[in-house]
């Protein structure tokens, strides 16, 4: 059954199936009191601008977007957008995870010993896209649609926008010997979220300075390894919250001081409290 908050008296809600763990929706009508600190996320974001206007952060990216545009953020990729300008800002995002798409990339074709290849392009105005989003999310959140038509939906859509998108192939396979510590650096972190990771550790781990790893840590993922480390304590916190276990349990299994820590970070990152996100039930 499909969880959705549109009957909480909550700003953004949030719609999940039990049925399609692949995929996550959200809905917000009027963010014009929402703010995002920068953050990442473990999966394929996508989100339409259907009303007022945002300034729209996505790695080298800046700029102010409105209703018709599509944005695209690939995993872990460091990202932020908030309102801008006095108009009610709208907006419907989905979350999807990356084997499922990757699965579907080979499907079409792509190389079944890679992984998930990201997009070129980190936003489209492209009206047929736009307008085949619309129909998918309606799709999606329809409580009158039963699993397999949502994810027949989902399918047809995501094959449509990799075929209409150039990934980003070349540059998504160049590593050199700094990214690839810089990689172990932020794996490391992401391994220990949980627990008090210090940069002697993470120095350790990716064979690096602690000088160069804070400068060059921030300059590729956009974010100090604090900050990263913050933000993959909210996403195991987000994860947790999904199998519905208690907000306190998992303030503290995240590695947070107590439930007030997780609170603040949560929001920051989420635009949502702990509560909010938990409550959008089947």
């Amino acid at each position: 059954m499909s969880r959705s908050a549109n009957t909480l008296a909550v700003p953004s809600p949030f719609w999940r199936d039990a049925a399609l763990p692949f995929i996550e929706a959200r809905t917000v009508d009027d963010g014009r009191t929402i703010c995002y600190a920068k953050h990442t996320h473990d999966t394929f974001s996508l989100g339409a601008i259907v009303g007022g206007t945002s300034t729209y952060l996505n790695g080298a990216t800046k700029e102010h977007v409105g209703r018709g545009v599509l944005v695209i953020i690939d995993p872990e990729q460091v990202h932020a957008c908030n309102p801008y300008g006095p108009d009610a800002w709208a907006y419907r995002m989905v979350y999807v995870d990356v084997p499922w798409l990757a699965r579907l990339q080979h499907s079409l074709g792509g190389d079944p010993n890679s992984d998930f290849h990201g997009f070129s392009p980190k936003l489209t105005e492209r009206r047929d896209l736009f307008a085949q989003f619309g129909r998918f999310y309606r799709t999606l959140v329809a409580p009158g649609v039963d699993p397999l038509g949502k994810e027949s939906a989902a399918v047809e859509f995501f094959t449509g926008l990799h075929g209409a998108l150039d990934r980003d192939l070349p540059d998504d396979a160049r590593r050199g010997a700094d990214n690839a510590k810089l990689s172990r650096a932020a794996d490391y972190i992401a391994a220990h979220c949980r627990q008090a990771v210090t940069v002697d550790a993470i120095c350790a781990a990716a064979d690096l300075s602690p000088s160069y790893l804070i400068r060059a840590f921030n300059a590729r993922y956009g974010m100090t390894p604090h900050a990263f480390l913050i933000d993959r304590r909210v996403q195991y916190g987000r994860a947790e919250l999904r199998r519905g276990r208690p907000i306190a349990d998992v303030a503290l299994d995240a590695g947070f001081a107590d439930q007030a820590h997780f609170q603040r970070a949560f929001r920051r990152i989420a635009a949502a409290t702990p509560g909010q996100y938990r409550s959008a039930v089947s």
